[in-house]
């Protein structure tokens, strides 16, 4: 996968298939990867492909335990090496998303947070209303900020209007630097399948 694509990049889901997969488009509207999570698994288990016909693995990424509001996502490259993790902050992200994106050996690289914690909120008390719930996808549009170590924000991922939530867009707000940043959209792929059902 190329680790400077031309932004935005756009996730779309394939809404009439059974399995939950997406691509990934730059703002050529070229196809960068294609992505794929296997169906009855007890343990999330994703792959990253360069493309829709699966032409050569990029990522693998597997969770640690059950689905779970601790659980890490270990990313792995098509030669089985560990790139890095994404972590779900435990408690926290019932309130608020947020994710945590660690190198090999563990240590915090950039962090995930969602924009707004009221439209989690919002997202949550309309989604309970009976019919009105199913148009939440219309309503209420969660943002998520990736931010380095600093706290400057680099990329800006939305969930776009769509009755299915098949449409996510990522924005690049500053450089991403080239050092580190393989494991960033794999991260935030993996966020995504997470996250889809929201708003």
């Amino acid at each position: 996968m190329n680790l400077n694509p031309k932004y935005p990049i756009r996730f779309s889901f394939r809404v009439l298939t059974i399995q939950n997969d997406f691509t990934a488009t730059d703002a050529d509207g070229k196809v960068i990867s294609y992505v794929k999570q296997k169906l009855f698994k007890l343990k999330e288990d994703v792959e990253v492909f360069s493309d829709l016909e699966k032409t050569s693995l990029l990522y693998r990424i597997k969770a640690d335990r059950w689905i779970d509001y601790s659980a890490v996502y270990t990313i792995t490259n098509a030669d089985g090496f560990e790139i890095g993790k994404i972590a779900r902050k435990g408690w926290k992200s019932i309130w608020r998303a947020s994710y945590s994106i660690l190198n090999g050996e563990g240590k915090e690289l950039y962090t995930i947070t969602e924009k707004s914690a009221w439209v989690k909120v919002m997202d949550g008390l309309f989604g309970e209303i009976p019919i009105l719930g199913i148009f939440t996808g219309y309503v209420f549009h969660p943002a998520y900020l990736l931010k380095d170590e600093n706290g400057n924000v680099l990329l800006e991922l939305k969930k776009k209007p769509s009755f299915f939530g098949k449409e996510f867009e990522l924005t690049e707000k500053q450089n991403l630097p080239p050092k580190n940043s393989e494991a960033v959209l794999p991260s935030l792929m993996m966020m995504i399948l997470l996250e889809r059902l929201r708003g």
